[in-house]
């Protein structure tokens, strides 16, 4: 199960290759609300758009979301450039360049925005949630508001919405939707299937495979799932309900959500090893989902509006937690 959402789009692999925006690629936004399905699109080529700012600017944004180490990584030459605290690139979870159905999709992401995060409390725009990720995902720090990067990465992005309305559903957002097991996940178990399907490419010890060496600019051909290179523990990769679909809807690499592999209950163990194994720490996680009964059930850190344990909410058994939340928001309106 070589996990490909982590493998460089450029690679004869990564063509096929999150964790974001929907809830791990773009989610933590507003309520859900009456949208018109989008099952297909018509995106421009990128490579056909005009040879003006608009098109050059489109263009730098998908080489930086397709190779962000190179542009914006820990080892670029211009110290002032180094905004990415790993190696990795967007495109290791938003999978074919952002295209891929259940690959952590960005097609429509844009016309999603503005909207409500509840992760902030505020109204967010399409570039906060990218400087999201930017924190998240690729453990930095966030781009300037005023900086060519963040311009061509919402350029890119726009173009992926290329005739999308903001109350389209656009079908393959997100990861997947599995159900949710009745047994906490276990990592233990997981070690062993991630030994047997994923050891392979990413190393007994999670650490990928670097394209050079360890001080130069080339990122990754099989990135690291975990270590000091990897996600940081505020990324939606990190959580396990996200992670866990992404395996059973991508992974061993090639497969197609419509026709998974790996079983259920293999992807939602996978995942917990992956998730218990050491990850960069973001601070300040204390201070995401103001309003704590909007918090992600499997959200790995508290505080919570709930009693229970940060172990529960990071493996399960999740339904317990569900319904208790739910109880607490009836209390809440009702109180109100």
């Amino acid at each position: 199960m070589a996990m490909s959402q982590f493998h460089r789009i450029t690679t004869p692999l990564a063509g096929l290759v999150a964790i974001l925006f929907a809830i791990a690629a773009f989610g933590q936004t507003s309520p859900p609300r009456s949208r018109t399905p989008v099952v297909t699109w018509n995106i421009p080529d990128v490579d056909e758009l005009p040879d003006n700012e608009e098109g050059r600017l489109a263009r730098y944004g998908r080489s930086l979301l397709t190779a962000t180490y190179a542009h914006i990584g820990p080892n670029v030459s211009d110290p002032g450039a180094r905004y990415a605290g790993n190696n990795l690139a967007c495109a290791n979870c938003h999978l074919d360049g952002g295209l891929k159905k259940f690959g952590l999709l960005l097609v429509g992401a844009y016309a999603d925005y503005p909207a409500y995060s509840w992760r902030t409390g505020e109204v967010a725009t399409i570039e906060d949630r990218i400087n999201n990720c930017m924190m998240r995902s690729m453990n930095g720090r966030a781009l300037p508001k005023d900086s060519r990067q963040l311009a061509a990465l919402s350029a890119f992005l726009r173009v992926l919405s290329t005739g999308i309305s903001k109350d389209a559903d656009v079908i393959g957002h997100g990861a997947g939707s599995m159900a949710l097991l009745t047994r906490a996940a276990d990592p233990e178990r997981g070690r062993h299937v991630y030994v047997q399907h994923c050891a392979e490419c990413h190393g007994e010890s999670g650490e990928g495979i670097r394209e050079g060496n360890t001080t130069d600019a080339l990122g990754y051909l099989v990135p690291p799932l975990w270590g000091a290179d990897s996600f940081n523990d505020g990324a939606g990769m990190y959580r396990l309900i996200t992670i866990a679909n992404f395996v059973h809807s991508n992974m061993p690499n090639g497969v197609n959500w419509a026709d998974p592999l790996i079983s259920e209950a293999d992807a939602w163990d996978a995942a917990a090893y992956v998730v218990s194994q050491p990850h960069p720490h973001k601070a300040d996680l204390a201070a995401d989902f103001p309003d704590r009964l909007k918090k992600p059930v499997d959200a790995a850190y508290g505080p919570y509006a709930d009693s229970f344990s940060e172990a529960q909410h990071k493996y399960g058994p999740f339904q317990p937690i569900i319904a208790e939340d739910r109880r607490l928001a009836s209390e809440q309106q009702t109180a109100k």
